[in-house]
């Protein structure tokens, strides 16, 4: 048997006229890791065994092409996919009309990231009663010889953040040294409630990421929440769901409307080309990596 550490296993579906190497297609994997920040520095101010570097990645590649099964619906304009998919807006421009806790949430991680209190794997979890922040979850790597001073620090920057009168907890097992894939190992490697709109809404589908825009995965998430946006300010609510359905193989989408009680508001069909939405989208440009790190959503 062998450990998972320092392995990546990359798999799917390709269609292209280019044959990738496998050295070509492990060498993309070690790149994503390093701009990430796990390099051959980083491995060392953390000491191997607890953090990997892209460099010292082992990857094991099963590629092969997208099912004639599949590629038929969407060559004929079909979505790739089946399921229902959900949007959210919250009538709050200020936080980009998301939840106030996903938010915050949100944005002490890129504070923290940002300003490297801590290890690079960073988790964040806020509650929110009466409007008002009362508890932060921070999971953070933190050095075994800095834990004292740098745990107090974190816990006094995110209560500068979100008010003294929010209780911070920091690492609630009281060590976080071991990070990245070797702390805790993934399969998609996100979660997709950190991606969409925390606790908040109804989830479709699968993770977006790896996708490419014929898979309603991404596609028909993304658009679920402009329509949410547009419906949510063509009618002045306080919040809106958009639930999108589709068939695979298939052009035609339902779209339905729902209030912040949960009351359908309307339903309708429309029946766009997937490409069409793709373009609408601008779906086709490279900005997924951009959009992985700073959230799917609200920055718009």
């Amino acid at each position: 048997m062998q450990l998972k550490d320092c392995f990546c296993t990359l798999s799917g579906e390709i269609t292209s006229r280019y044959r990738f190497t496998g050295s070509e297609l492990a060498e993309f994997c070690r790149e994503a890791v390093r701009r990430i920040g796990y390099t051959d520095e980083y491995l060392a101010q953390w000491g191997e065994g607890n953090v990997i570097s892209g460099s010292g990645l082992e990857v094991v590649t099963h590629i092969s092409r997208q099912s004639e099964d599949i590629a038929q619906g969407v060559n004929r304009e079909g979505w790739g996919d089946q399921g229902i998919f959900w949007g959210l807006a919250v009538d709050d421009p200020s936080r980009g009309n998301m939840p106030k806790d996903y938010w915050l949430a949100r944005m002490v991680a890129q504070e923290l990231y940002l300003r490297r209190f801590g290890g690079l794997d960073v988790k964040t979890q806020v509650t929110v009663e009466d409007g008002l922040p009362v508890e932060c979850v921070v999971a953070i790597p933190i050095l075994p010889e800095c834990e004292e001073a740098a745990t107090g620090t974190i816990r006094n920057y995110v209560q500068s953040l979100l008010g003294s009168d929010c209780r911070v907890i920091v690492n609630g097992t009281g060590r976080y040294v071991k990070h990245g894939s070797i702390g805790d190992c993934g399969t998609t490697g996100r979660k997709l409630v950190a991606d969409f709109y925390g606790g908040n809404s109804k989830i479709g589908g699968g993770s977006p990421w790896g996708k490419d825009p014929s898979k309603a995965d991404v596609t028909l998430n993304i658009l679920a929440r402009v329509k949410a946006l547009e419906y949510l300010r063509e009618h002045r609510l306080d919040e809106v769901r958009c639930a999108i359905s589709c068939c695979i193989g298939r052009p035609e989408i339902r779209v339905s409307f729902f209030d912040k009680a949960d009351e359908l508001l309307e339903t309708h069909v429309e029946s766009e080309p997937p490409s069409h939405v793709v373009d609408l989208l601008g779906l086709r440009e490279p900005g997924y990596a951009q959009a992985c790190m700073e959230g799917l959503f609200g920055n718009e």
